[in-house]
């Protein structure tokens, strides 16, 4: 996470944005981003434990993070780890990648960190952890002309160390560039705090760190507030690139920019960092913007083609529109189904260990008088079809 600073803040018009065009097949795979996956992503990531680089729970969240991509349909050629050390301290970075078909030995690239300190970090950052798995579970099979790598980085909570060494020894070899990156895509921190709006997102733009890239990072950063007032209902501010995983590549001259949280959270490197204190809806959004975003700079391909029909179709679920409210709740909860033809349905509220509290069959109106104030998951089934939403009591 980056300190805190006072920031420099500019509107879009500031820069005079030249409109991007709206592409219908950019939308249609930014919908596919699951707020069932960004859920369930988030409290298996808030259950690993404190990740502290170099620690059991840091190596768990590595292969727990590997084996999504495999689950996703990534080979094991594709998936590489990264091992760094520093002082008596080693730990890996993961890197994935996905080859474009014009430009194969060119990268995109969209990072964030998996490490934490002092908490579970759910918002940072495993709000920018689920957004990457989400991305790379949409784009899988889509054809995209710049090659993709998904990077989630260790130690940036020490120093950006796993950032570091990859930029210095492995798209750098000294002063020799050996990666041909055309854009670094950075996610941190992006999981709101419970109970604010969370309807705007910074993101994040080169002032001057390095000047050889500052210009392509402002048309970068222009393109990607772009990108998001296209692809989600989020509003943009601009915020100052610093103190997260895109600076080591900032000092090598490549371009960057990222997403930020808008209102700062207090709870990140503290034992608050917790699924209870961050925003799942505010994540999914991001997700979106960011799934738009990514196609955008990696050219994907504009054609709804049927394997993209056949992602659609298989990982969308038609529950994933459910809406279940008031949330925060006192004594009633209500589920609106999206399609009056269920009838066969169950709804279980968990705490967040998974211990089943509550369970009804077919029923729209919930009583949740009986739990106590806090953070709980509720979870929709109906057929083979399954919905996780975080649930809210507060009296």
């Amino acid at each position: 996470m980056r300190k805190i600073t006072t920031l420099l803040l500019f509107s879009l018009t500031t820069f005079g944005v030249q409109a991007q065009s709206f592409i219908q097949a950019y939308k249609d795979r930014a919908d596919m981003v699951s707020q069932t996956n960004i859920t369930t992503n988030l409290q298996q990531f808030a259950n690993l434990g404190i990740k502290t680089t170099g620690s059991t729970a840091n190596a768990n969240a590595l292969t727990w993070l590997k084996n999504k991509y495999l689950s996703y349909g990534y080979t094991a050629s594709q998936i590489v780890e990264d091992p760094f050390t520093f002082g008596s301290t080693s730990s890996k970075n993961l890197v994935i990648t996905k080859t474009g078909t014009l430009y194969p030995n060119k990268f995109v690239i969209i990072c964030g960190h998996f490490d934490s300190l002092n908490g579970p970090g759910v918002n940072d950052n495993g709000s920018g952890t689920s957004i990457i798995l989400e991305a790379a579970r949409i784009l899988k099979d889509i054809p995209t002309e710049y090659s993709i790598k998904f990077i989630h980085f260790s130690g940036e909570e020490q120093g950006l160390k796993g950032s570091y060494h990859y930029a210095n020894t492995v798209a750098y070899q000294g002063s020799t560039r050996v990666l041909d990156i055309k854009l670094v895509f950075n996610l941190d921190q992006v999981g709101g705090k419970m109970g604010n709006t969370n309807n705007t997102i910074y993101c994040d733009e080169d002032m001057g760190g390095n000047p050889n890239n500052t210009a392509a990072s402002v048309i970068a950063t222009q393109e990607l507030m772009a990108c998001t007032s296209l692809y989600s209902t989020l509003q943009t501010d601009i915020d100052e690139a610093e103190d997260t995983d895109y600076v080591p590549f900032d000092a090598k001259g490549e371009v960057i920019t990222g997403y930020f949280e808008y209102i700062r959270s207090s709870y990140p490197h503290t034992s608050n960092d917790t699924f209870a204190n961050t925003d799942p809806v505010y994540i999914y959004n991001v997700g979106k913007a960011s799934v738009g975003a990514l196609q955008h700079f990696a050219v994907a391909t504009t054609t709804s083609t049927p394997v993209l029909l056949g992602i659609k179709d298989n990982s969308l679920s038609k529950l994933e529109s459910v809406k279940i409210y008031p949330n925060p709740a006192k004594e009633l909860l209500n589920i609106e189904l999206p399609d009056s033809k269920i009838k066969s349905f169950s709804f279980e509220i968990t705490d967040l260990s998974g211990r089943s509290l509550l369970k009804t069959e077919n029923k729209t109106k919930i009583n949740v008088g009986s739990l106590t104030n806090g953070a709980y998951l509720g979870i929709l089934k109906a057929g083979d079809q399954t919905v996780v939403r975080k649930v809210m009591i507060a009296k």
